[in-house]
Parts: C-alpha cells; sequence; structure tokens
C-alpha cells in the first residue's frame, strides 16, 4: 500500500525523523487558511500516488495565503500521470544548502533491507544509478542482526559526507528509518530530498513509504491511511470480496488457484497471443462461494471477453469449483461470457461430469492447460 506523501510524513515524525511543519488542504479557501496559519512562504504540493509531480505542475512556491490559494486552484483536478489532485499538502518553505537522498527498500534477490544514499539528492535515483552509479552507495542490512551504528558510518563516510555536525544528523535520521521500515512493515522508505537548510539542519522534504499490504493487520492505523478513492475500482470492489485480483489491459479474464498457477496461466495466455485482463487466484483451498466472488469481480471488467478457469485441485477440490461455476451462471448474468475450464487434480474427473452433466452451452472444458489458453484466446476474438 501507497502512501501519500504527507502519510509518510507522518509515520516519519513519529520516528523522530525531522520534517517541515505542514498541512493538508482539499480546497483553495483551506490552502489559504493552512499558509495564514503557517506563515511565511510555502510549498503547494500536489498529493499523489505516483511519481514526477514537480515536472507535471504538482509542486509549486506560493509567498503569501492568496498567491497559495491561486495555486492550489491551479492544481487542484491536475492529471498527473492518470492521478487526478484532490488534496494538496501546504508546507512551510524551506531554503536548501544541500540535497541528498536516503532510502531502504527491501531487495527481494538478496532476501535483505537494502539501504541506499547518495549526495546527488533531488533528481531521480535511476538517473543517479545510469549517470554516476559511484555516487550511489548501497548496503544491505541482515535482519538478524538489526541496525548496528557502523551501518551510518559506512554509508556517510561512502557518500563523502565531510561536515561533522551533518554527520551526527545524518546518523540518526538512518537509524529512525530503518526503525520506521522495520516498525511499519514497509517494503520502501524514500527520502528525496533529505535537505539540509542554510544554518545546517537536516530534514526529510519528501517521503514515499510503501507497507506491506500482507503486514496491514497488525497496523490498523495505518490500514485506516487508505485511499479507496484512488485505488482502481475493480480492485477495491475484490478487496472488499476477498478476492486476490490484479487489473490487467487485455480481454481474457483469468482465475487460476495458487499464485503459481494463476501467474503461470498468465504467462501461457500471453504465450499463445491472448492478452489477459486479470490475475485472480481463488488460493490454496477455493469454494463454491470463492468462485462466484471471484466471477462477480472478473465479469465487472467491461474489457472481458471470455474466461479461462485454471484449476490444479490439491487442496481445492474440481468439484467445488465446478459447482461454483454453476451457481455463478444461476446468480450472475453470465450467458454471454464463454467459459473455458481445464480441471486436474483431486476430484477432478467428478467436477468434469458436473458440469457435462449441468448442459452449459458457454461452458468449454479443456485437458490441459495450454488447450485452454489457445481455446480461451479464440473465444475472446
Amino acid at each position: 500500500m501507497d502512501l501519500y506523501e504527507y502519510q509518510g510524513k507522518e509515520l516519519f515524525r513519529r520516528v523522530g525523523i525531522p520534517v517541515s511543519d505542514g498541512r493538508l488542504a482539499v480546497s483553495p479557501e483551506e490552502a489559504r487558511a493552512a499558509a495564514s496559519s503557517l506563515g511565511g512562504p510555502v510549498v503547494v504540493k500536489a498529493q499523489v500516488l505516483t511519481g514526477g509531480r514537480g515536472k507535471a505542475g504538482g509542486v509549486k512556491l506560493a509567498e503569501d495565503p492568496a498567491d497559495a490559494e491561486q495555486k492550489a486552484r491551479d492544481i487542484l483536478g491536475l492529471d498527473i500521470r492518470g492521478h487526478i489532485v484532490r488534496k494538496l499538502w501546504i508546507e512551510k518553505a524551506s531554503d536548501i544548502a544541500k540535497e541528498y537522498y536516503l532510502s531502504i527498500t527491501f531487495d527481494r534477490g538478496e532476501k535483505k533491507p537494502l539501504f541506499m544514499f547518495t549526495t546527488q539528492g533531488g533528481v531521480e535515483i535511476e538517473q543517479v544509478a545510469e549517470e554516476n552509479p559511484d555516487a550511489l552507495i548501497r548496503l544491505h542490512v541482515d535482519s538478524s542482526e538489526g541496525f548496528q551504528p557502523w551501518i551510518a558510518r559506512r554509508l556517510i563516510y561512502g557518500g563523502r559526507v565531510e561536515d561533522a555536525s551533518e554527520q551526527k544528523q545524518i546518523a540518526s535520521i538512518i537509524e529512525k528509518l530503518y526503525k520506521a521500515f522495520v516498525d511499519f512493515d514497509a517494503m520502501l522508505c524514500e527520502i528525496n530530498p533529505l535537505i539540509v537548510t542554510p544554518d545546517g539542519e537536516v530534514k526529510a522534504l519528501d517521503s514515499k513509504f510503501t507497507v506491506d499490504d500482507n503486514a496491514l493487520f497488525r497496523h490498523p492505523d495505518v490500514s485506516e491511511m487508505r485511499d479507496t478513492a484512488a485505488a482502481d475500482p475493480l480492485e477495491a470492489f475484490a478487496r472488499e470480496k476477498g478476492v486476490t485480483y490484479v487489473k490487467l489491459d487485455g480481454d481474457v479474464g483469468i482465475c487460476g488457484n495458487g499464485a503459481g498457477l494463476s501467474m503461470s496461466t498468465v504467462d501461457v495466455v500471453a504465450h499463445v497471443g491472448g492478452k489477459p485482463a486479470n490475475f485472480c487466484d481463488l488460493g490454496g483451498g477455493g469454494n463454491a462461494q470463492g468462485v462466484v466472488d471471484a466471477l462477480e469481480v472478473i465479469t465487472r471488467d467491461p474489457q472481458v471477453k471470455s474466461i479461462f478457469f485454471n484449476i490444479f485441485g490439491g487442496i481445492t477440490r474440481c468439484d467445488e469449483v465446478a459447482r461454483g461455476i454453476l451457481e455463478a451462471l444461476e446468480r450472475l448474468d453470465m450467458s454471454t461470457y464463454p467459459i473455458v475450464v481445464r480441471l486436474d487434480g483431486t476430484n477432478a474427473q467428478e467436477g468434469r461430469k458436473i458440469l457435462a452433466d449441468a448442459g452449459k452451452p458457454n461452458i468449454y472444458p479443456e485437458a490441459t492447460m495450454l488447450d485452454g489458453a489457445k481455446r480461451a484466446v479464440e473465444l475472446a476474438r
């Protein structure tokens, strides 16, 4: 789950990372009031769950409350990479002497947290990595050992930070960033830029914070930060139904049992020349109601022209899936959808018989995953 900048800064504040004072606004009038309460110049910042705000005109300096109101009018409603701006963060402007970059993310390849630090902040980290890779300091952390003071020293000295006061402040922020990463079950905590003001104060001027969805049950307060209005409506509906679903841009609806099989099904459909409309996983113990819920989600996508059920029964019983498909056909208007069904494994023979006995004209049984994918693609066309 990605957080807005203001939400990420709130979590930074909880662990002691210094951030600028700011206020949330959802209208030009609120922006004016926020600027008035903060005093002095402010920065009006679009709150969207994507990058590139500055280049798109979503970050503007305002000299006074009236200017903040006008800048808010300019930014609200702006489309930034497909995200409509509906919230603004009004932040007290900061003078900047230096810009650094600091982040910690989870390196799936190494299965360890990874710190990255460079004194070339304020630009996209990918650009630094490509143009000046030696300037980007990378350091993995052994989770069993946790944070150690030498980690901060290695990053700071590797980045060639020379000022002693800056070294001390950055070391403290590095330690606190690791605490935020662990305490909130984050997948990414990024500060870009980490600024140094003319009087030597180091603080986070921005926040990019991603929390592991699977750990949200441990953080109900963070879970409440999710902006359901900004989510894909189909994915939000699937979440309400308890269905694991990711929207794609094709026309072949896919439903499998287990993440591995479902991903393989997406790949096979693409391999035979089709375009998957989604990733949908019934889970290892999919039952009839789960099938109904999955189909209700899949058929809400107007792009779907055919549906491919690819079931390998281990824990999942194929006869249960077959009953779920028939129940969905009774409860949902699915007469226009050709449904390709491949059943194998536990009670597969019983499942095939249930479907055959039902005699539904829009159900197409196939023996293999490859044949099923080919048929689903043909029917979508």
